[in-house]
Protein backbone atom coordinates (compact mmCIF):
# COMPACT_ATOMS: atom_id res chain seq x y z
CA UNK A 1 0.00 0.00 0.00
CA UNK A 2 2.88 2.34 0.82
CA UNK A 3 4.79 1.72 -3.05
CA UNK A 4 0.91 2.96 -4.15
CA UNK A 5 0.80 5.93 -2.16
CA UNK A 6 3.91 7.01 -3.57
CA UNK A 7 2.95 6.08 -7.00
CA UNK A 8 -0.34 7.75 -6.49
CA UNK A 9 1.44 11.02 -5.35
CA UNK A 10 3.88 10.80 -8.69
CA UNK A 11 0.90 10.33 -11.20
CA UNK A 12 -1.08 12.96 -9.26
CA UNK A 13 1.86 15.51 -9.47
CA UNK A 14 2.93 14.75 -13.08
CA UNK A 15 -0.28 14.12 -14.46
CA UNK A 16 -0.30 16.71 -16.91
CA UNK A 17 2.78 15.33 -18.39
CA UNK A 18 1.86 11.79 -18.40
CA UNK A 19 -1.59 12.94 -20.73
CA UNK A 20 0.66 14.21 -23.03
CA UNK A 21 3.14 11.09 -23.23
CA UNK A 22 -0.21 8.98 -23.58
CA UNK A 23 -1.53 11.58 -26.12
CA UNK A 24 1.75 11.04 -28.05
CA UNK A 25 2.33 7.81 -28.19
CA UNK A 26 -1.73 6.96 -29.24
CA UNK A 27 -1.14 9.16 -32.13
CA UNK A 28 2.19 7.72 -32.97
CA UNK A 29 1.49 4.13 -32.47
CA UNK A 30 -1.24 2.52 -34.33
CA UNK A 31 -3.79 0.40 -32.33
CA UNK A 32 -1.55 1.44 -28.95
CA UNK A 33 -4.94 1.08 -27.66
CA UNK A 34 -7.73 0.72 -29.71
CA UNK A 35 -6.61 -3.09 -29.92
CA UNK A 36 -7.53 -3.87 -26.36
CA UNK A 37 -9.93 -0.95 -24.81
CA UNK A 38 -13.23 -2.24 -25.91
CA UNK A 39 -12.04 -5.08 -27.49
CA UNK A 40 -14.56 -7.91 -26.97
CA UNK A 41 -11.32 -10.78 -27.03
CA UNK A 42 -9.98 -8.98 -24.30
CA UNK A 43 -12.02 -9.97 -20.74
CA UNK A 44 -15.37 -9.56 -22.66
CA UNK A 45 -14.88 -6.14 -23.78
CA UNK A 46 -15.17 -4.64 -20.19
CA UNK A 47 -12.85 -2.48 -20.09
CA UNK A 48 -14.70 -0.01 -22.71
CA UNK A 49 -14.29 3.93 -22.21
CA UNK A 50 -17.95 3.95 -20.35
CA UNK A 51 -16.51 1.79 -17.58
CA UNK A 52 -13.78 3.93 -17.63
CA UNK A 53 -15.43 7.14 -16.69
CA UNK A 54 -17.45 5.21 -14.14
CA UNK A 55 -14.70 3.97 -12.00
CA UNK A 56 -13.51 7.94 -12.22
CA UNK A 57 -16.86 9.22 -11.05
CA UNK A 58 -16.84 6.50 -8.32
CA UNK A 59 -13.70 7.80 -6.94
CA UNK A 60 -15.16 11.53 -6.95
CA UNK A 61 -18.14 10.84 -4.90
CA UNK A 62 -15.04 8.64 -2.54
CA UNK A 63 -13.93 11.96 -1.73
CA UNK A 64 -16.69 13.50 -1.36
CA UNK A 65 -19.36 13.86 2.15
CA UNK A 66 -22.78 15.14 2.93
CA UNK A 67 -21.21 17.71 4.52
CA UNK A 68 -19.26 19.10 1.33
CA UNK A 69 -22.65 20.21 -0.18
CA UNK A 70 -23.01 22.58 3.16
CA UNK A 71 -21.84 25.47 1.49
CA UNK A 72 -25.13 25.33 -1.02
CA UNK A 73 -27.16 26.07 2.07
CA UNK A 74 -24.80 28.78 4.14
CA UNK A 75 -23.32 30.24 0.78
CA UNK A 76 -26.43 29.90 -2.22
CA UNK A 77 -25.81 33.15 -3.54
CA UNK A 78 -21.93 31.85 -4.71
CA UNK A 79 -23.07 29.00 -5.85
CA UNK A 80 -26.15 30.16 -7.61
CA UNK A 81 -23.99 33.03 -9.28
CA UNK A 82 -21.08 30.41 -10.29
CA UNK A 83 -23.67 27.98 -11.90
CA UNK A 84 -25.30 30.40 -13.83
CA UNK A 85 -21.59 31.21 -15.31
CA UNK A 86 -20.35 27.67 -15.45
CA UNK A 87 -23.73 27.05 -17.66
CA UNK A 88 -23.60 30.43 -19.83
CA UNK A 89 -20.26 30.91 -20.68
CA UNK A 90 -18.20 27.56 -21.88
CA UNK A 91 -21.47 26.47 -23.99
CA UNK A 92 -21.98 30.32 -25.48
CA UNK A 93 -18.00 29.72 -26.38
CA UNK A 94 -18.15 26.27 -26.98
CA UNK A 95 -20.41 27.32 -30.19
CA UNK A 96 -19.32 30.97 -30.90
CA UNK A 97 -15.82 29.62 -31.00
CA UNK A 98 -17.26 26.48 -33.36
CA UNK A 99 -18.82 28.94 -35.71
CA UNK A 100 -16.22 31.36 -35.51
CA UNK A 101 -13.83 28.65 -36.62
CA UNK A 102 -16.10 27.27 -39.27
CA UNK A 103 -15.39 23.95 -37.64
CA UNK A 104 -17.18 20.49 -39.20
CA UNK A 105 -19.72 19.68 -37.48
CA UNK A 106 -19.05 16.32 -35.88
CA UNK A 107 -15.83 18.78 -34.30
CA UNK A 108 -18.05 21.63 -33.43
CA UNK A 109 -20.45 18.96 -31.83
CA UNK A 110 -17.49 17.49 -29.83
CA UNK A 111 -16.49 21.20 -28.96
CA UNK A 112 -19.92 21.92 -27.39
CA UNK A 113 -20.57 19.08 -25.87
CA UNK A 114 -17.24 19.82 -23.92
CA UNK A 115 -18.98 23.36 -23.37
CA UNK A 116 -22.03 21.85 -21.97
CA UNK A 117 -20.74 19.53 -19.22
CA UNK A 118 -20.34 19.85 -15.37
CA UNK A 119 -17.20 21.33 -13.79
CA UNK A 120 -14.08 18.84 -14.09
CA UNK A 121 -12.70 16.86 -11.04
CA UNK A 122 -9.47 18.70 -11.21
CA UNK A 123 -10.85 21.85 -10.50
CA UNK A 124 -10.84 21.27 -7.08
CA UNK A 125 -7.14 20.52 -6.47
CA UNK A 126 -6.11 23.62 -8.98
CA UNK A 127 -8.33 25.64 -6.84
CA UNK A 128 -6.25 24.87 -3.66
CA UNK A 129 -3.05 25.38 -5.67
CA UNK A 130 -4.17 28.88 -6.36
CA UNK A 131 -5.38 29.98 -2.95
CA UNK A 132 -9.20 29.60 -3.69
CA UNK A 133 -12.03 28.99 -1.97
CA UNK A 134 -11.59 24.77 -1.93
CA UNK A 135 -15.08 24.40 -0.69
CA UNK A 136 -16.62 26.83 -3.44
CA UNK A 137 -15.01 24.68 -5.81
CA UNK A 138 -16.05 21.46 -4.00
CA UNK A 139 -19.61 22.82 -3.50
CA UNK A 140 -19.67 23.93 -7.57
CA UNK A 141 -18.34 20.24 -8.73
CA UNK A 142 -21.10 18.79 -6.96
CA UNK A 143 -24.15 20.84 -7.89
CA UNK A 144 -22.75 21.24 -11.57
CA UNK A 145 -22.77 17.25 -11.53
CA UNK A 146 -26.07 16.68 -10.27
CA UNK A 147 -27.53 19.59 -12.80
CA UNK A 148 -25.86 17.77 -15.31
CA UNK A 149 -28.44 15.31 -16.51
CA UNK A 150 -30.78 18.07 -17.57
CA UNK A 151 -28.88 21.13 -18.65
CA UNK A 152 -25.95 18.96 -20.45
CA UNK A 153 -28.77 17.65 -23.01
CA UNK A 154 -30.33 20.86 -23.02
CA UNK A 155 -27.43 23.04 -23.61
CA UNK A 156 -26.22 20.82 -26.18
CA UNK A 157 -29.88 20.36 -28.06
CA UNK A 158 -29.89 23.94 -28.28
CA UNK A 159 -26.03 25.09 -29.48
CA UNK A 160 -25.71 22.11 -31.75
CA UNK A 161 -29.23 23.41 -33.16
CA UNK A 162 -28.26 26.74 -33.82
CA UNK A 163 -24.97 25.75 -35.05
CA UNK A 164 -26.57 23.55 -37.66
CA UNK A 165 -28.87 26.62 -38.53
CA UNK A 166 -26.69 29.35 -38.18
CA UNK A 167 -23.67 27.15 -40.87
CA UNK A 168 -25.80 25.73 -43.50
CA UNK A 169 -24.67 22.43 -42.03
CA UNK A 170 -26.94 19.62 -42.25
CA UNK A 171 -29.51 19.12 -39.14
CA UNK A 172 -27.90 17.29 -36.41
CA UNK A 173 -30.25 15.18 -34.48
CA UNK A 174 -29.38 15.01 -31.07
CA UNK A 175 -30.79 11.89 -28.60
CA UNK A 176 -31.31 14.35 -25.04
CA UNK A 177 -33.50 11.44 -23.42
CA UNK A 178 -30.72 9.20 -24.10
CA UNK A 179 -28.03 11.50 -23.57
CA UNK A 180 -29.93 12.06 -20.24
CA UNK A 181 -29.99 8.36 -19.38
CA UNK A 182 -26.12 8.39 -19.95
CA UNK A 183 -25.27 10.92 -17.34
CA UNK A 184 -27.51 9.02 -14.73
CA UNK A 185 -26.14 5.95 -15.52
CA UNK A 186 -22.46 6.95 -16.40
CA UNK A 187 -21.78 9.73 -14.14
CA UNK A 188 -24.76 10.35 -11.17
CA UNK A 189 -25.18 6.72 -9.86
CA UNK A 190 -21.31 5.96 -9.67
CA UNK A 191 -21.26 9.31 -7.65
CA UNK A 192 -24.02 8.23 -5.76
CA UNK A 193 -21.98 4.69 -4.81
CA UNK A 194 -18.79 6.56 -4.49
CA UNK A 195 -20.64 9.16 -1.59
CA UNK A 196 -22.46 6.24 0.19
CA UNK A 197 -19.51 3.94 0.69
CA UNK A 198 -17.38 6.88 2.16
CA UNK A 199 -20.71 7.75 4.11
CA UNK A 200 -20.92 4.45 5.60
CA UNK A 201 -17.68 2.87 5.39
CA UNK A 202 -15.34 5.71 5.69
CA UNK A 203 -12.69 4.18 6.87
CA UNK A 204 -12.50 2.29 3.94
CA UNK A 205 -13.38 4.94 1.89
CA UNK A 206 -10.03 6.78 3.52
CA UNK A 207 -7.66 4.37 3.00
CA UNK A 208 -8.86 4.01 -0.91
CA UNK A 209 -8.55 7.64 -1.19
CA UNK A 210 -4.79 7.51 -1.11
CA UNK A 211 -4.73 5.49 -3.93
CA UNK A 212 -7.31 7.45 -5.98
CA UNK A 213 -5.10 9.92 -8.06
CA UNK A 214 -3.81 6.56 -9.53
CA UNK A 215 -6.99 5.00 -10.51
CA UNK A 216 -8.64 8.00 -11.85
CA UNK A 217 -5.36 9.37 -13.62
CA UNK A 218 -5.00 5.76 -15.06
CA UNK A 219 -8.39 6.09 -16.59
CA UNK A 220 -8.21 9.62 -17.78
CA UNK A 221 -5.33 8.58 -19.72
CA UNK A 222 -7.06 5.76 -21.10
CA UNK A 223 -10.10 7.42 -21.93
CA UNK A 224 -7.85 10.11 -24.10
CA UNK A 225 -5.17 6.95 -25.60
CA UNK A 226 -8.46 5.15 -26.68
CA UNK A 227 -10.50 8.33 -28.43
CA UNK A 228 -6.72 9.71 -30.26
CA UNK A 229 -5.77 6.42 -31.43
CA UNK A 230 -9.04 5.36 -32.77
CA UNK A 231 -8.89 8.84 -34.55
CA UNK A 232 -5.05 9.87 -35.69
CA UNK A 233 -5.73 9.74 -39.12
CA UNK A 234 -7.87 11.82 -39.16
CA UNK A 235 -6.23 14.03 -36.23
CA UNK A 236 -3.24 14.30 -38.54
CA UNK A 237 -5.67 16.61 -40.83
CA UNK A 238 -7.46 18.75 -38.40
CA UNK A 239 -4.94 18.04 -35.35
CA UNK A 240 -3.57 21.38 -35.15
CA UNK A 241 -6.88 23.17 -35.78
CA UNK A 242 -8.39 21.43 -32.71
CA UNK A 243 -5.71 22.01 -30.21
CA UNK A 244 -5.65 25.94 -30.77
CA UNK A 245 -10.25 25.48 -30.18
CA UNK A 246 -9.31 23.49 -26.98
CA UNK A 247 -6.66 26.02 -25.96
CA UNK A 248 -9.25 29.13 -26.69
CA UNK A 249 -12.10 27.22 -25.10
CA UNK A 250 -10.16 26.48 -22.04
CA UNK A 251 -8.64 30.11 -21.70
CA UNK A 252 -10.89 32.10 -22.84
CA UNK A 253 -13.11 30.13 -19.79
CA UNK A 254 -10.51 31.08 -17.35
CA UNK A 255 -10.73 34.75 -18.33
CA UNK A 256 -14.07 35.58 -18.59
CA UNK A 257 -14.83 33.50 -15.02
CA UNK A 258 -12.13 36.01 -13.67
CA UNK A 259 -13.21 38.80 -14.88
CA UNK A 260 -16.84 37.91 -13.43
CA UNK A 261 -16.02 37.64 -9.80
CA UNK A 262 -13.79 41.02 -10.55
CA UNK A 263 -16.62 42.74 -12.20
CA UNK A 264 -19.05 41.47 -9.04
CA UNK A 265 -16.44 42.67 -6.56
CA UNK A 266 -15.86 38.77 -5.02
CA UNK A 267 -12.97 37.75 -2.67
CA UNK A 268 -9.93 36.72 -4.29
CA UNK A 269 -10.58 33.77 -3.43
CA UNK A 270 -13.80 33.00 -4.22
CA UNK A 271 -13.02 34.48 -7.50
CA UNK A 272 -10.13 32.28 -7.99
CA UNK A 273 -12.31 29.06 -7.10
CA UNK A 274 -15.22 30.16 -9.73
CA UNK A 275 -12.30 30.95 -12.85
CA UNK A 276 -10.84 27.90 -12.16
CA UNK A 277 -14.03 25.92 -12.37
CA UNK A 278 -15.14 27.73 -15.02
CA UNK A 279 -12.55 26.90 -16.98
CA UNK A 280 -11.64 23.34 -16.03
CA UNK A 281 -14.71 21.10 -17.70
CA UNK A 282 -15.51 17.13 -17.12
CA UNK A 283 -13.96 16.74 -20.86
CA UNK A 284 -13.34 12.76 -20.05
CA UNK A 285 -17.60 12.62 -19.68
CA UNK A 286 -18.04 14.62 -22.91
CA UNK A 287 -16.02 12.14 -25.05
CA UNK A 288 -17.62 9.52 -23.16
CA UNK A 289 -21.12 11.13 -23.96
CA UNK A 290 -19.52 12.15 -27.90
CA UNK A 291 -18.93 8.14 -28.54
CA UNK A 292 -22.90 7.05 -26.91
CA UNK A 293 -24.85 9.46 -28.45
CA UNK A 294 -23.01 10.45 -31.36
CA UNK A 295 -21.53 7.14 -32.47
CA UNK A 296 -21.85 8.46 -36.47
CA UNK A 297 -19.69 11.49 -35.57
CA UNK A 298 -16.06 9.91 -34.80
CA UNK A 299 -14.44 13.07 -34.45
CA UNK A 300 -16.91 14.47 -32.05
CA UNK A 301 -14.84 12.46 -28.93
CA UNK A 302 -11.39 14.29 -29.87
CA UNK A 303 -12.55 17.55 -28.20
CA UNK A 304 -12.52 16.19 -24.98
CA UNK A 305 -9.59 13.99 -24.94
CA UNK A 306 -7.45 16.95 -26.37
CA UNK A 307 -8.97 19.00 -23.36
CA UNK A 308 -8.16 16.52 -20.55
CA UNK A 309 -4.80 16.29 -21.57
CA UNK A 310 -4.63 20.27 -22.00
CA UNK A 311 -6.69 21.76 -18.88
CA UNK A 312 -4.23 19.98 -16.47
CA UNK A 313 -1.17 22.02 -18.11
CA UNK A 314 -3.43 24.94 -18.31
CA UNK A 315 -4.88 24.76 -14.94
CA UNK A 316 -1.45 24.79 -13.23
CA UNK A 317 0.50 27.90 -15.19
CA UNK A 318 -3.28 29.64 -14.12
CA UNK A 319 -3.08 28.44 -10.64
CA UNK A 320 0.21 29.27 -10.01
CA UNK A 321 -0.66 32.72 -11.47
CA UNK A 322 -3.88 33.44 -9.31
CA UNK A 323 -1.39 32.17 -6.34
CA UNK A 324 1.59 35.56 -7.41
CA UNK A 325 -1.99 37.53 -8.11
CA UNK A 326 -3.06 36.80 -4.83
CA UNK A 327 0.35 37.95 -3.04
CA UNK A 328 0.75 41.01 -4.33
CA UNK A 329 -3.06 41.93 -3.70
CA UNK A 330 -2.21 41.33 0.17
CA UNK A 331 1.11 43.33 -0.40
CA UNK A 332 -0.14 46.63 -1.65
Amino acid sequence: MHTLKKLAQFVNQYMAAIAIVVTIVAYIVDNSFTSWIANPAVLGGIINVNHLLMIVMCGMGLTLKLSDFKIVFTQPKDIILGEIAQFLIMPLLGFAISWIFKLPPELAVGVILVGCCPGGTSSNVMTFMAGGDVALSVGMTGVSTILAPIMTPLLTTFYVGLYASTSASAAIQVDAVGMFIDIIKIVIVPIALGLIVNHFWGDFAQKITSILPLISCTAICLIIGFVIDANSAKLFVNGAMIILVVVLHNCCGYGLGFLIGKLIKMPPKKRNAIAIEIGMQNSGMASTLAASCFPSLALATVPGAIFSAWHNISGAIVANMMKRGMEKEKNN
